[in-house]
């Protein structure tokens, strides 16, 4: 059963299985928003999607927003949206030759975003709605 259905711009509808949010900044003791500390965010959410889902993995690019003119140490302030997502999306198989019965496609996606809400059909954040499935996920034989 899956938690909601989204629609892609390309057509396609994929379920999403499986959900987790974190805070992009929480726990963060020390610094300040900034490319070092956004890409470390970045790594640890592909690392940590990758050892938990057997899907491939997409990293949607976040937005990024720059609201000081001024460099600290590490360079300038760079912002990410303050939620930070990894789902495990599936739907029907890519390849016709596949028993629509048997298989399906997966692919796990990892997205920032404003709030901490669920995704559902055409109301999705766009980058997420863009993401190319036909390119990007890979069947699988339940």
């Amino acid at each position: 059963m899956s938690l909601t259905r989204v629609i892609l711009t390309s057509g396609r509808s994929v379920d999403l299985s499986e959900v987790r949010f974190s805070s992009t900044y929480g726990g963060m003791l020390e610094g300040y928003p900034c490319k070092p500390v956004n890409e470390m965010k970045i790594k640890g959410l592909l690392h940590t999607a990758e050892s938990a889902f057997r899907a491939p993995v997409h990293l949607v690019p976040p937005e990024r927003e720059y609201p000081d003119q001024y460099a600290g140490a590490f360079g300038p302030v760079e912002v990410l949206p303050p939620v930070a997502c990894v789902g495990a999306f599936r739907s029907t198989a890519l390849d016709p030759a596949h028993d629509p019965v048997l298989f399906r496609s997966a692919l796990t996606v990892i997205w920032f975003q404003s709030t901490p809400r669920v995704p559902s059909d055409c109301d999705a954040v766009t980058a997420l709605r863009d993401v190319d499935w036909e390119g990007l996920a890979e069947d699988y034989e339940l």
